[in-house]
């Protein structure tokens, strides 16, 4: 049984809409190294999928993709189709601002990101990883970045330390 009264055994997904569904997969798949494990969706005139998700007439693509130990769903609404995107939404305005993906390599992750064009805030402050004589590391390390459309993204290496523990 999982955690808490409810069972919670973890967070299975994080789905996030995007104006650019190809776009997309080339961020999460191409970039991040997600793993499509199952057949993407498409759907249009579907009167339940309509109550699910809250909308009228809706008509959707949609993919999801493993990143370590959970899973992005990505869509790309064609209706009702969104207002344009601000690509530079503080992370202070309400609601769901970041996710964050724990990787072996920090440095590797922020220069992959860099190399495919997308936004980083400010370069991981790497001083706060300490390796010890024997090659073992201690702290951790991150910082937040952009993808193609806007959406925040956190890069973090965590090694053993009081303040924040791994996945």
């Amino acid at each position: 049984m999982g955690s808490g009264w409810l069972g919670v055994q973890g967070v299975h997904h994080i789905g996030v809409s995007v104006p650019d569904i190809a776009k997309a997969r080339e961020f999460y798949i191409d970039i991040l190294g997600g793993v499509e494990e199952v057949a993407p969706l498409a759907w249009s005139d579907n009167p339940f999928i309509d109550a699910v998700v809250g909308l009228e007439g809706s008509a959707a693509n949609q993919f999801i993709v493993r990143l370590g130990n959970t899973h992005i769903e990505v869509f790309e609404y064609h209706a009702p189709r969104s207002a344009p995107q601000d690509p530079d939404r503080g992370v202070n305005t309400f609601g769901y601002t970041h996710f964050a993906i724990q990787v072996d390599d920090v440095v590797a992750c922020y220069e992959r990101v860099l190399a495919a064009g997308l936004r980083v805030h400010t370069p991981p402050m790497l001083e706060a990883i300490t390796v010890h004589p024997d090659g073992s590391k201690t702290g951790y390390a991150a910082t937040y970045c952009r993808d193609f459309f806007g959406n925040v993204f956190e890069i973090m290496e965590i090694h053993p330390n009081d303040e924040i523990k791994p996945v």
